[in-house]
C-alpha cells in the first residue's frame, strides 16, 4: 500500500460520494438496472464506497478484495441461474471490479469483464461518473442479453437500488 492511497482514503470526506453520486443519479442507474434487466434474465446490482476503513488499508485490502466482500453481503451469488453480476466502484481509487457469479462469468470470461471496467474508469478519470457507470450497466447487460436472453414470467431477484456503502 502507498502512503497516497492511504490519504486518499483518511481523507476523502464521507459526503463526496453523494456529490459524485447524487439522488438523482442514484435514480438514472436504478432505473437503468431495472429497463436492461427486462431484456434478459439476469441479475445486476451496484454499489459504491468511498474509502475503506484505516484496518482494512492496513490489511492491504484491494478493491478486489471488497468488492468479494460487498457481492457476498449483498447476496448476488444466491440467483436461480448463477447470473448475478456486481459493479463494484472503490471511488477513492477510482477503481471498478465487476464481479459475477459462475454462471455467467464461465461465459463471459475475465477479459470481457475486465474491458468494461477500463471504459467506466476512463469516463470516471474525467469526472463523468453517471455516464460511465449508465455505459457499464449497459455494457453488462449486453453480455447478460448474449448468454441469458429474457424468459416469459422471469422474477427480479435482486433489488435493482443501489448501494451506498
Amino acid at each position: 500500500m502507498t502512503i497516497g492511497r492511504m490519504l486518499r482514503h483518511l481523507f476523502i470526506p464521507p459526503w463526496r460520494v453523494r456529490l459524485a453520486f447524487p439522488g438523482s443519479t442514484l435514480r438514472a442507474i436504478e432505473s437503468a438496472i431495472r429497463e436492461c434487466e427486462a431484456s434478459h434474465s439476469g441479475e445486476i446490482r451496484f454499489a459504491v464506497e468511498g474509502t475503506l476503513h484505516l484496518r482494512a488499508l492496513l490489511r492491504g485490502q484491494t478493491a478486489r478484495d471488497r468488492a468479494v466482500e460487498v457481492f457476498s453481503q449483498l447476496r448476488v451469488w444466491d440467483t436461480e441461474q448463477n447470473n448475478g453480476v456486481l459493479i463494484y466502484l472503490l471511488l477513492a481509487d477510482h477503481d471498478v471490479e465487476i464481479l459475477a457469479d459462475r454462471g455467467v462469468h464461465a461465459r463471459v470470461g475475465t477479459e470481457g469483464w475486465e474491458r468494461i471496467c477500463r471504459d467506466i474508469e476512463a469516463m470516471l478519470r474525467v469526472g463523468d461518473f453517471a455516464a460511465g457507470v449508465l455505459s457499464g450497466i449497459r455494457a453488462v447487460s449486453a453480455r447478460l442479453v448474449e448468454h441469458y436472453p429474457s424468459k416469459p414470467n422471469d422474477k427480479n431477484e435482486l433489488d435493482n437500488k443501489p448501494i451506498v456503502l
